[in-house]
């Protein structure tokens, strides 16, 4: 376990720790805050139950709505044994009434200040302040006063205390929030008709933290889980590790045009259109590393790992046998269920547990169909990141232009991302479809300038030799049938040569 900084208090909470640079002040006050269903009192029972469980601090629970009973079915269902700190004398659970503990709160030695000193209490949830509004209005009362009271009671205390909050958008500027020491506000969003959970840190006395939103999960056996956003991720800025080793795409063709492979730690953009050959590509230079001794990784977001074995299996590259070696691992994350910052974190937790050098990321489209806006910066953090790792990088790209490549993406802007691109596509050449490549990027290498046809066979795909029968005719290079070809009118080439010699168009054909 990381030592915690001197005075801080870890809240236990998988990634929150980590957003607070370690954990909160102790004795701070804590307002969780947010809308029905976003999390506030499981963040707060795993506050307590972490405290009683992992780091020897007591705590007690009061509860304004939820009895007893329920809190420990409710700590049942993420596999906490509540009951076992409850009959250990680690933690007591209190459910009363606003009104009881605003009273108790102005007592020196009332019930409440027994009950924490009798189990040498260190941690405090009050669930929630809503109930206290609500009794408030209903008597009276000026709540702002009932705020300062329940502060300076908890002060008072000695506890580190975490107190939740319906959120009230029509509510106006809440007073509790300038008493608070810190602020942690949850939230919930519905995109594509998918529920996700938000964090964010508002503020926290005397200590620094990682701002912005982060993703939030509650799932089974583990609470509360929070993922920091990727964008956050520490950098480097003053050290770039680099390296002058060559690896083999495992395409003896490919290689040459990359003048001897790709640099270990680089980048490289395969782009093309479904079918082309990206995957292919990929498979290649990931079995060709594990037949190397380097561990690999492969990011599939497309294809169900399943299909994949077994489509590499009928081009010869047996990913089985590299998978039970440990040579490979597998990562799926369905698109339909992809959040970024869990994304993110899964990948960096697999690179880092097997010491991959290798990956193929297959295909970073999807991050930009699910993360919109902040599918860019995604990409320059994961890129990022694996390059102070000196990770070797495939990203896989489908473009959506058939014949012809006008542009990388309209919204994903990944040339100056990468070190490398490879361009792969078809060439229409009358009535057949042929593949060729091109490498019209590569940082740091003398990479061949040359279109090239390829083919896909046993063994992955094939670069054909620059010579004779075995070359794409030169036709479709020399006007815009080339991969770069940025016209939106394509022909077929037997229609160009009737044009070119006034000769009247074949009947059976047609502008494209």
């Amino acid at each position: 376990m990381t030592p915690t900084p001197a005075g801080l208090v870890r809240t236990g909470i998988d990634g929150l720790d980590e957003i607070l640079l370690g954990g909160v002040q102790r004795n701070n006050n804590i307002l969780v805050e947010g809308p029905p269903g976003s999390g506030k009192t499981t963040l707060g029972l795993g506050f307590v139950y972490a405290g009683a469980s992992r780091f020897d601090e007591p705590g007690v629970v009061v509860s304004f709505e939820l009895s007893p009973e329920k809190l420990l079915r409710d700590a049942q269902g993420f596999h906490w044994d509540l009951q076992a700190e409850v009959d250990r004398g680690r933690v007591r659970l209190v459910e009363t009434t606003p009104a009881v503990l605003l009273d108790q709160l102005r007592l020196e030695d009332g019930v409440l200040v027994q009950e924490l000193a009798a189990i040498g209490a260190r941690r405090l949830l009050i669930d929630g302040l809503t109930p206290m509004r609500l009794y408030a209005d209903a008597h009276d009362v000026p709540f702002r006063e009932s705020v300062h009271l329940l502060i300076e009671g908890l002060t008072r205390l000695g506890v580190t205390s975490l107190v939740t909050r319906e959120e009230e958008p029509t509510a106006g500027v809440a007073h509790e929030r300038y008493v608070f020491d810190t602020i942690i506000s949850l939230d919930q969003h519905l995109t594509h008709r998918r529920a996700t959970r938000s964090i964010r840190v508002v503020k926290s006395r005397g200590q620094d933290f990682i701002g912005g939103q982060h993703t939030l999960r509650i799932q089974p056996a583990v609470g509360v889980d929070v993922y920091r956003r990727v964008q956050s991720r520490p950098k480097d800025a003053d050290h770039q590790p680099t390296s002058t080793e060559r690896l083999s795409t495992g395409s003896e063709g490919l290689d040459t045009l990359f003048d001897g492979g790709v640099y270990r730690g680089s980048i490289t953009l395969v782009t093309g259109i479904s079918g082309t050959g990206k995957t292919v590509a990929g498979t290649q230079f990931l079995a060709h590393a594990a037949a190397q001794g380097r561990r690999g990784l492969l990011v599939t977001l497309d294809e169900h790992p399943e299909q994949l074995i077994r489509n590499a299996a009928t081009l010869g590259f047996d990913l089985q046998s590299a998978i039970d070696a440990g040579q490979l691992h597998i990562l799926y994350d369905t698109p339909l269920e992809l959040e970024l910052d869990v994304h993110f974190e899964r990948v960096a937790r697999l690179v880092e547990e097997h010491d991959i050098e290798v990956v193929v990321c297959d295909s970073v489209a999807v991050y930009q169909l699910n993360g919109g806006e902040e599918a860019n910066d995604f990409l320059y953090a994961l890129a990022s990141w694996f390059k102070q790792r000196l990770v070797t990088v495939f990203f896989n790209y489908e473009s959506p232009e058939l014949l012809g490549v006008s542009q990388i993406s309209e919204e994903l802007k990944g040339s100056h991302l990468v070190d490398n691109i490879v361009l792969l596509n078809y060439v229409e050449i009358s009535t057949r479809l042929r593949r060729a490549l091109c490498v019209p990027k590569a940082r740091g290498s003398n990479n061949v300038q040359k279109t090239r046809e390829f083919v896909i066979e046993h063994g992955g795909f094939r670069v054909l030799p620059d010579d004779g029968d075995n070359a794409v005719p030169q036709l479709p290079f020399s006007n815009y049938y080339g991969l770069l070809a940025r016209s939106p009118t394509r022909r077929a080439p037997i229609i160009d040569e009737a044009v070119s010699q006034g000769d009247p168009l074949p009947a059976d054909t047609s502008e494209r």
